[in-house]
């Protein structure tokens, strides 16, 4: 999908609100263009530098991933279809059913330039905050550094998820050449750079200053970094690379847990403060921009700064003619949700299957739209009745604007933005959610077999979302229930496709394997429902995806930087 984000002189976005630069007198060259006198002579120069920076955390909004158009990575998974199959909105799809479409020529997936790019003007800022900046007591040069270096460690997140082993940079500079570090210590260096920004950023920022990095963003993306490399640590041990700088030793892995579950107490402590918390309302979160549960998160505004969600994802009707479907939920995600009482959904329980969308849980009817579903003051009709709205089997069209699943999505949809086309759209985006941060202490306490501290976290959770307490017992039982929540909580947020990499499962859940959805037909005052494919071709995830090759023209260009073995 396009990027419907303005090029900004005087006005980012930044997580958690906007942060207006009208004060500052430079606004006739692009912030890359400045000079160092014009960078650092004054505080408020500085300032809207660092601001610019935030930028980056609007690359991967939404789940998408730079894939031509912005696709979801949601998609390359069973938790969604996206409608089209052509280049362009359908690419995922491509990617999704053809693996030997990626290669070192067109890594797909590829984020290299950009990342690296941004890397080089964060550490530039770094070098100039040290040696440069006038106006800047001790205090506030640690806490720009804390800012641009919870950037750069979400940068090299991105980079070291794709490739595993990557170029650390931690300072400019002028080599050409430069190699490759081992996987484990890029892992580190990202966690330095969060622990780093957790103890010199602010637990909260003045009104002015709202949305900029804070403690406990930085903690929980320390605790999704350590669980990221502990679960390459247990779970990689060097099946599917046979590269020597990829993976992480399996002895670090109890080590690792151990630090995201502390990183995780960091933002439950503050959480204890009252600076976080649940919601009560699932529904309202992604809505809500004042919402307790967001760590961190990228405000919109319009009418100057907008993106095209709604647009993107909303039922056909919304906009006939003009919403575009891109992608809709798979029968995989609609099954996953339990009914209210905790009890697990089932099309073979005949009472079940006979209202399949009656009391299921809180989060089911938030995440999805179904037949039946009352949606901007109409009644969804999505089966083959409705010739607009309804389902239609993917592939008949190459691009059918309409659900191809018998559903859409709801979760991040504004039901009160009746003119999604004029309007266009200003949820914010929730790069990190209390919600995931408990999802990490629970797996982490599991694996370092905290039984019980794991339960508290992923209970809490639960119980917060009106479902009784996991009755899971062991380990693995455990590990099941974690999945199985991250799954329905965390659902079209962009975390699927990774957990099922970080977790080595891809190759098992993603290949060779049709997902599919729920073909309603009328059947006189009642609605039956057929379990039919989504896929017209079988998805592929072979073990080589798990690292993505680095780009071909970056290898060429720099001497000492070899090729990921297998590539």
């Amino acid at each position: 999908m396009k990027e419907y984000i303005s090029n900004l002189k005087k006005v980012f976005v930044v997580a958690g609100a906007m942060l207006t630069l009208g004060s500052c007198e430079i606004d006739h060259a692009p912030l890359d263009k400045y000079t160092d006198a014009a960078v650092y002579q004054n505080p408020a120069n500085i300032r809207s530098y660092m601001i610019g920076m935030y930028n980056e955390f609007s690359t991967f909004k939404f789940g998408g991933f730079p894939i031509g158009y912005d696709n979801a990575t949601d998609a390359l998974t069973d938790i969604m279809k996206y409608t089209s199959g052509i280049s362009g909105n359908g690419s995922v799809n491509i990617l999704a059913s053809d693996a030997s479409r990626v290669s070192a020529a067109s890594p797909q997936l590829s984020y290299w330039t950009t990342g690296y790019n941004r890397i080089r003007r964060l550490n530039e800022f770094l070098e100039g905050l040290e040696t440069k900046a006038q106006g800047l007591d001790a205090e506030a040069k640690l806490r720009y550094e804390a800012e641009a270096r919870f950037v750069r460690g979400y940068v090299y997140f991105w980079l070291v998820k794709l490739h595993g082993s990557v170029v650390l940079l931690d300072k400019l500079t002028t080599e050409k050449d430069n190699p490759r570090a081992k996987e484990d210590d890029c892992w580190n260096f990202i966690a330095a750079d969060f622990a780093f920004a957790g103890q010199h950023l602010p637990k909260t920022w003045d009104a002015v200053n709202a949305g900029r990095a804070t403690k406990g963003a930085a903690y929980g993306m320390l605790a999704r970094t350590w669980l990221y490399a502990a679960s390459i640590a247990e779970y990689d041990r060097k099946q599917f690379s046979a590269d020597e700088l990829t993976g992480v030793p399996a002895e670090k892995a109890t080590a690792y847990y151990t630090n995201a579950a502390n990183a995780a107490e960091e933002v439950k402590k503050l959480a204890a403060e009252g600076l976080y918390d649940l919601e009560a309302n699932f529904a309202s979160i992604f809505t809500n921009k004042n919402t307790k549960e967001a760590l961190f998160k990228v405000d919109f505004s319009r009418p100057l700064i907008t993106h095209q969600h709604d647009l993107g994802f909303a039922p056909a009707k919304d906009a006939p003619g003009q919403v575009l479907v891109y992608g809709v939920p798979t029968a995989e995600l609609v099954d996953e949700f339990e009914m209210s009482d905790g009890s697990t959904f089932s099309w073979s329980n005949a009472a079940m299957a006979a209202n399949p969308y009656a009391n299921r849980e809180a989060r089911f009817s938030a995440t999805i739209l179904h037949n039946g579903s009352s949606w901007k003051g109409r009644t969804l009709n999505t089966t083959t009745a409705d010739p607009i709205e309804g389902f239609t089997e993917y592939g008949l069209s190459s691009d059918p604007k309409r659900t191809v699943s018998g559903y859409y999505v709801k979760k991040f949809l504004d039901p009160l933005n009746t003119n999604m086309v004029i309007n266009k759209s200003d949820q914010s985006w929730i790069e990190m959610r209390y919600a995931e941060v408990l999802l990490i202490d629970a797996e982490a306490k599991v694996k370092i077999n905290d039984i019980t501290g794991a339960k508290t976290s992923l209970n809490t959770l639960r119980n917060k979302r009106g479902l009784p307490n996991t009755p899971s017992q062991s380990p693995a039982e455990m590990m099941r229930a974690i999945e199985h929540e991250r799954i329905v909580e965390l659902a079209f947020e962009g975390h699927r496709y990774w957990d099922l990499r970080r977790w080595r499962k891809a190759h098992i859940v993603l290949n060779n394997v049709r997902f599919t959805g729920h073909k309603g037909t009328p059947n006189g005052t009642s609605t039956s429902y057929t379990t039919v494919p989504v896929d017209n071709a079988d998805r592929q995830f072979t073990p080589a995806l798990y690292y993505i090759p680095i780009p071909l023209d970056e290898t060429l260009r720099n001497n000492a930087l070899p090729q990921i073995k297998g590539w």
